[in-house]
């Protein structure tokens, strides 16, 4: 996916109006979006991957520094909420826009407990730090927080990401694999789920046989399915790969809707891996891995 301001690069050469376009391979789609500065791997750089991991472990230990704290300064508090920077919440609380327990508060460094509650134009507010943890799913997990049958779910990958409670956003089911995004960051799930907002997802698609080029233009077409008609954003095969291996780009987020899409020409899905969401692609990320989105990448999002 490219930031509506970028200039879309196609896949390849076309053949419909949508699809029959072709994918470079699966090594160059996996390479994620040139916006986000990522570089090329070098997997025999051993000192970049230290100093990532050094920088992911300091992030997280002052994290969980502030959260062991008894007080916090509470324009530091408000910052947290992720609602403005310190110095904008200093302002907010001269103004007198600010309550702790029921009272107006514009004492400058005034402290406040984990305890107290403190409200903000109507709303409580909370002092976690917005975390954002990136998961290469593995098959075999659910995408829920708990599971009533005792299912591994992805929960279990990240267990140790963040001190705070990271949620996912948006759903993988059981037997599909790859990138999802996990965060304590309502209001950035919300954005990243809802339909007016049209993010989105690749698709590595793998079938139990070759796909038509008549069957691709169908889907290219769209497909009626229980919702309304299912469109994808562009449909291709994968240069270098069999006819079987399938690439879709799609910005709906109806349950199952890949599987669907292709079942309902006859087809079964072996394999179905997600390659990218909302910009963000499992480069670097082992299966059943996980990194912290970096501060760059945050802020695209929130530009999406």
């Amino acid at each position: 996916m490219t930031h509506k301001s970028e200039e879309r690069k196609p896949f390849g050469k076309s053949t419909s109006k949508r699809g029959g376009r072709n994918f470079d391979s699966r090594e160059k789609y996996e390479k994620g979006n040139l916006k986000f500065g990522n570089k090329s791997f070098n997997r025999n750089d051993r000192d970049e991957d230290k100093t990532k991991s050094f920088v992911q472990k300091r992030r997280l230990n002052k994290i969980d520094k502030d959260l062991h704290k008894d007080t916090i300064r509470l324009n530091k508090y408000i910052a947290n909420s992720g609602i403005c920077s310190r110095r904008e919440a200093d302002d907010l609380i001269v103004q007198g826009l600010v309550e702790v327990n029921g009272k107006v508060v514009t004492e400058m460094g005034y402290q406040v407990q984990k305890t107290d509650r403190v409200i903000f134009d109507g709303q409580s507010i909370t002092p976690e730090k917005p975390v954002y943890v990136l998961l290469n799913k593995p098959k075999g997990y659910i995408s829920t927080t708990k599971d009533e049958k005792a299912r591994k779910t992805v929960m279990d990958l990240v267990a140790n990401a963040s001190p705070y409670r990271v949620f996912p956003v948006g759903r993988l089911d059981r037997s599909t694999t790859g990138v999802i995004l996990l965060t304590n960051d309502g209001h950035m799930t919300k954005k990243l789920t809802h339909p007016s907002f049209d993010v989105k997802k690749i698709y590595h698609v793998t079938l139990d046989r070759k796909l038509s080029v008549e069957d691709m233009k169908t889907i290219a077409e769209g497909i009626r399915l229980e919702e309304g008609v299912a469109k994808v954003d562009q449909i291709s095969f994968i240069e270098g790969k069999p006819k079987t291996e399938i690439g879709v780009e799609i910005h709906i987020g109806w349950n199952r809707v890949i599987r669907r899409i292709f079942q309902r020409l006859g087809y079964e899905v072996e394999a179905l891996d997600r390659v990218m969401f909302a910009g963000l692609t499992k480069k670097n990320i082992k299966r059943g891995h996980w990194r912290i989105l970096t501060e760059l990448e945050v802020n695209n999002l929130k530009m999406l």
